[in-house]
Parts: C-alpha cells; sequence; structure tokens
C-alpha cells in the first residue's frame, strides 16, 4: 500500500513589483512534492513588506487557521526563510507545525546526500539554520519524526537534544572534516592541470537534464564502461560533483563534470556548505549551461543560474548553451546556433553538435604539422600514436612520416627529436 502523505497548507507574500511569484509558489509545491508532502491549499498576501511579526497580517492569519482546519493539515509551509520569532508566533498562533523554504530545501538534501562530503555539507547547513532557531524549532522538530516527508533521516537525528553549545562543537568538528574532504578534492584539481586535461563543467537549474546528458556523453564515447552516474526525473536528484574522463575518436580528452543544480531562494546555508563543490565551476574551461527549453520558465531558471554562477565568481567562464528536452517542443533538434545547441539527451540526439562546441573551445591550442621521425627514435611514434590525432603514416629512407594534429605543448616537447616537413 502506498505510504499516506501528510497534508500541507502552502503561504507567500507577492511584494510590490515582484513577478515571479505565481512560479514560485509552483516551485515550492514541487519542494514538498519532492518531501513527500501532499499541498492540499494555498494562501496568498500582496504587501509591500513581510509583516515582521507573523510573515502574514492578522486577517491572513484568522484565513489561514481555517484553512487548515477545513482541510485537516498539520503542516504549513511559507514561501521564505522564516526569522525564529516568526517561527514560533506562527506555531503559537496555529497550532500546526511550521515550516519555510530553507528547510524544505535542507530537508530535500539531507535525504539525497549520497556521499561523505555531499552529507557533512547539508548537516552544516541544517545546523547553522537551527542555531538560531533552537527555542522555535524545538516542537517541530520533535513533530518532524513521525511524518511521512520529514523524517529527519541521515542527517543527524539527535538534534533535539544538542544544545547551542554542542551544535557550535558539533559544526566546528564537521567542518575540520569538510576541509580534509576539501584539500583531497584541491590535490585531485592541481593533478588535472598538471595532466593540462580541459576540464568542462555542467551547470544548471535543478532537473534539466545534466546528468542525462552527462550519462549520453560517457555511453557515446566510452560504451558499455558502466560509469553512468545517478539520473533521475525529479528535483536536486544530483547533490555531489561527478567526473568523468571523455575520450573523443581523435585522441583528444577532457573531463565533464556534472555538479548540483540551483534553483531560485537556494538557502545561503546551503551555498556556503556547498562552496567547495561549487569550486568545481570555478575552475572549469568550459561551462555548458543546461537548460530545459520544454519549461516556459527557462528563461528564469536562467537568469537564476547566472545569478549564483556570479556570486560563485564563475561569470567569466566561456560558456555554450544546450538546450535540452527540445523533443518535448516543435523546435528542430539536432540544431546548431553559434553556442547555442538545441538536443535531447533522452533521444541521443545533438551529442556531435555538442561536442564539436566543446572541442572549438577547449582544443585552441593544437597544431597541424607533418613530421619525419628517425627510425631510432620510435618512443616519439609511439607517443603520437597514443596521444595525438595521426591522420596518415608512411615509412621514408630516414624515418617515418606522420601527418598529424597534435598539443602545441607536445610538439615543442619533442621538437628536436623530428624533422618538421
Amino acid at each position: 500500500m502506498e505510504q499516506l502523505r501528510e497534508k500541507a497548507i502552502i503561504v507567500g507574500v507577492q511584494l510590490q513589483n515582484e513577478t515571479n511569484f505565481a512560479y514560485s509558489m509552483e516551485e515550492l509545491c514541487n519542494l514538498a512534492a519532492a518531501c513527500d508532502l501532499e499541498v492540499v491549499g494555498e494562501l496568498s498576501q500582496k504587501a509591500s513588506r513581510i509583516n515582521p511579526s507573523h510573515y502574514i497580517g492578522t486577517g491572513k492569519i484568522q484565513e489561514l487557521s481555517a484553512l487548515l482546519e477545513a482541510h485537516d493539515a498539520p503542516i504549513v509551509i511559507f514561501n521564505d526563510e522564516l526569522s525564529p520569532s516568526q517561527i514560533r508566533n506562527l506555531e503559537s498562533s496555529l497550532g500546526r507545525q511550521v515550516i519555510d523554504r530553507t528547510i524544505l530545501i535542507l530537508n530535500i538534501f539531507a535525504e539525497r546526500a549520497k556521499t561523505k562530503e555531499a552529507q557533512l555539507q547539508v548537516e552544516v547547513a541544517k545546523l547553522q539554520y537551527m542555531l538560531p532557531r533552537l527555542t522555535g524549532l524545538r516542537e517541530s522538530l520533535g513533530r518532524q519524526g513521525g511524518g511521512a516527508g520529514l523524517k529527519n533521516r541521515g542527517a543527524g537525528e539527535t538534534k533535539l537534544e544538542l544544545d547551542r553549545r554542542r551544535i557550535e562543537e558539533r559544526i566546528s568538528a564537521l567542518q575540520v572534516e569538510l576541509q580534509q574532504q576539501v584539500a583531497r578534492r584541491q590535490i585531485q584539481r592541481k593533478q588535472r592541470h598538471k595532466n593540462e586535461v580541459p576540464v568542462v563543467c555542467l551547470v544548471g537549474y535543478t532537473n534539466t537534464g545534466k546528468s542525462s546528458l552527462m550519462n549520453v556523453m560517457v555511453e557515446t564515447y566510452h560504451p558499455g564502461s558502466n560509469k553512468q552516474v545517478f539520473a533521475k526525473d525529479m528535483l536536486f536528484a544530483t547533490l555531489e560533483t561527478s567526473v568523468r574522463s571523455i575520450e573523443l575518436p581523435d585522441h583528444k580528452t577532457f573531463l565533464l563534470t556534472d555538479t548540483v543544480g540551483f534553483v531560485s531562494q537556494l538557502p545561503h546555508h546551503l551555498v556556503k556548505a556547498f562552496r567547495s563543490t561549487l569550486e568545481e565551476v570555478t575552475e572549469a574551461d568550459l561551462l555548458i549551461h543546461v537548460v530545459d527549453i520544454s519549461d516556459p520558465q527557462h528563461k528564469q531558471h536562467m537568469a537564476v543560474t547566472d545569478e549564483t554562477l556570479n556570486a560563485l565568481g564563475a561569470d567569466q567562464i566561456p560558456t555554450v548553451y544546450a538546450y535540452n528536452k527540445a523533443d518535448l517542443t516543435d523546435l528542430p533538434y539536432p540544431h546548431l546556433e553559434g553556442d547555442n545547441v538545441y538536443l535531447s539527451a533522452k533521444q541521443n540526439s545533438g551529442m556531435a553538435e555538442l561536442t564539436n562546441l566543446i572541442r572549438n573551445h577547449v582544443f585552441t591550442d593544437y597544431v597541424q604539422c607533418e613530421i619525419l621521425v628517425p627510425f631510432d627514435r620510435g618512443n616519439v611514434v609511439s607517443y603520437f600514436n597514443v596521444h595525438a590525432h595521426v591522420q596518415s603514416t608512411s615509412y621514408e629512407e630516414t624515418g617515418t612520416r606522420l601527418a598529424l594534429e597534435c598539443r602545441k605543448s607536445d610538439f615543442e616537447k619533442f621538437r628536436n627529436d623530428f624533422i618538421e616537413l
């Protein structure tokens, strides 16, 4: 039998000049669904500012109370991050569990975090969120354990018993552990730079198909390698950075990185905690901004992604745009337009076009040449056969003649071992 989902009412305040309110509320509904909560009602208010004590006005509190009663909903979800006093006042007025957008996202992350680093990052973010809210959250956290959607799995089930001092100690201990993970990641990055392998990073809003795109690329160039990453049609399916090496038929190699998806109003605790993971983005040679072109809100998603990239300091990195899920639209695909490619990861269509875009951006330090390698320098021929794109090979009296495309650095490295023709 399917588990009964707890009912919830969502509440939001539309401030003046706010144009994305309806979409923001729809997204809150999806976030609730990702937490196994069933949204049975919605309440909104237009106002010039947020009510500092209760988030919404007194009249709306009564309206909300009646709505909760009518739907027999034990949970009310607010579309912003609430202050400790707002949580306290609302729980006191409504007699219901009050949660906000931030804790909803934090719960999804806690549920989905699989790697040690992601789990540490989520726990730090949750503790930092809870620290100023201990008094207001005590009761509601106690109730979370019984709910279908907000079980505190994964990220520390004993938060109720932790007092402020112990939470601060726990945060410090976690940050030391995280620092070790970050140091390891930095060593890996240095190694990649040393190997001169370009890094291409998939970025974009959550659920645009970044992981699916990565899997298709892996399967296209390394069939049967079983190096696929987890991909599913849901918010925040990917919470850890995955890196895969892609070797093209002409021996050019780049690293393809899959990253955590962005969302509007991504809690600052999370951005801070995941900064080390997101730093992969700032080290990239090329960003592939994956867009779900079938989503009516894709322009808003692109703007949120750009804002997040700016905040990370990654706004200067060359970017190409992969408009995914074109199969769900009337747009022609695969179709290339400058640095924009329209494709469908699901239909495995547009990979060649995307690869050519990547090729044009990251393999700029290559030279076309024809060389004659003396027979006693056979190691040079072997090296180029593995690390370059050898277009033709012929044998002459004095050595092996190669027509090839290779890295400029390799050309310089072996310059004294061959004659350029």
